[in-house]
């Protein structure tokens, strides 16, 4: 198994990359969000996922070893192969779909395409546990505590709603919405319980 390969760029698509590395030219699949990390460079390196089938050895590269991380535990869940996983990291930034599975916002995966209602459900009942038991310090998402976020949960808990139902919902809306202001967002707090 490849770890990671380093070379010079030959080839940028937003779909792959072509590195030569030793004289040989790799082509290596690769996501929207590596591709924008890349944009530009005359050299890379990337971190490598090699999926042997008996017609093709196909490479998938990715900028930082998080998204691979998180690519792995998409193409564990039954029905999500690798091309899935590549557009769905292609869809959002892997911190948004970890955020994503962690809060339940199904609404979010189920808008990429190629992923149905039961899939996105899949995708969450399977990962959640997984990315909960990752270590604090490992995360690949670390929600950064927002003044618009901690105000609407303190004025919904004074109000007597649960602490954990209030920030769930709290995370999720500002998934969907995230520049929304503090008033808005009690509101469709409100609305929702």
């Amino acid at each position: 198994m490849f770890e990671y390969i380093k070379g010079s760029v030959t080839n940028l698509t937003p779909a792959g990359i072509v590195i030569e590395a030793g004289d040989i030219g790799y082509l290596i699949h690769i996501s929207l969000t590596t591709y924008s990390q890349l944009h530009g460079s005359e050299k890379a390196k990337l971190f490598l996922h090699q999926v042997i089938r008996e017609d093709a050895h196909i490479l998938y590269g990715f900028y930082e070893q998080t998204e691979r991380e998180l690519f792995r535990m998409l193409i564990s869940v039954n029905g999500i192969g690798a091309n899935t996983a590549i557009m769905m990291l292609s869809s959002h930034k892997p911190e948004e779909l970890q955020h994503a599975i962690l809060t339940e916002n199904v609404g979010l995966l189920k808008s990429i395409k190629g992923i149905g209602i039961k899939t996105a459900q899949r995708v969450i009942i399977d990962l959640k546990d997984k990315i909960g038991k990752i270590p604090a310090g490992d995360l690949l998402f670390r929600p950064v505590e927002s003044p618009v976020r901690s105000e609407a949960i303190s004025a919904l808990e004074m109000l007597g709603f649960n602490k954990k139902a209030v920030e769930k919902l709290i995370d999720q809306v500002m998934a969907e919405q995230p520049s929304i202001t503090v008033e808005n967002l009690i509101k469709l707090a409100l609305k929702s319980f």
